[in-house]
């Protein structure tokens, strides 16, 4: 869980700049929050990422009330506190249209098992919300479905919407769903994957529960 403080809202900034720097997003699209104890850090609206300094990232309440003097949060405010609302264990949220998985979304295609990584996102394929407008009530229950059983989504016609214990977690997950996408885009290029079973993928997902750790002495 973030503060509400500088350094907490540098690290919401450089989640921000970042999603550009690796091409995950372009322009002022897109947004990125921090769980607090009283609410969220969220991106505010219409800052383009280079932009954006520590002290306009507006905290509010999940309720939707912002902290007095503040700038306008991202108009996607509201799938960012549902997000929180629905999964305490989470705390940051990563919205972006990056290409790959934004061009899937509006061709509506989901990314199936093609590769064992889709697990990297809790579950057993990258789901697709249905489209709802963007900032809307139906748009974050729809992407609430679709996230009911993993950290990852694509949002129809829209872009991808990833979850993380913390902003280094989401941004990195962001990068996963992105390159997955365009593994997924490219295959459909050559008659399109090979999906794995259910017992392939039930193999991986309990592989992944202590993938990478090492003993400490």
């Amino acid at each position: 869980m973030y503060s509400n403080d500088l350094e907490s809202r540098q690290c919401v900034v450089d989640t921000l700049q970042a999603l550009s720097n690796k091409n995950l997003n372009k322009g002022a699209a897109g947004n990125v929050s921090a769980r607090t104890e009283a609410g969220m850090l969220i991106t505010p609206t219409g800052i383009v990422p280079q932009a954006v300094t520590p002290q306009q990232i507006v905290h509010m309440s999940l309720a939707g009330e912002a902290d007095a003097n503040q700038l306008l949060p991202s108009s996607e405010w509201k799938m960012h506190a549902d997000v929180y609302l629905g999964r305490p264990e989470l705390a940051a949220v990563v919205h972006c249209h990056s290409p790959y998985a934004t061009i899937l979304a509006c061709a509506r295609k989901p990314i199936p098992a093609m590769h064992y990584m889709v697990a990297g996102a809790g579950g057993q394929g990258i789901g697709l919300a249905d489209y709802a407008t963007f900032g809307s009530e139906a748009l974050s229950q729809a992407n609430l479905k679709a996230l009911a059983d993993t950290r990852a989504c694509l949002l129809a016609n829209h872009g991808q919407l990833a979850l993380g214990c913390d902003l280094t977690d989401a941004l990195a997950l962001a990068e996963l769903v992105e390159e997955l996408a365009h593994c997924y885009w490219g295959t459909l290029a050559i008659g399109g994957p090979v999906i794995l079973d259910q017992q392939q993928m039930d193999e991986v997902c309990a592989a992944f529960t202590d993938y990478g750790q090492q003993e400490t002495s």
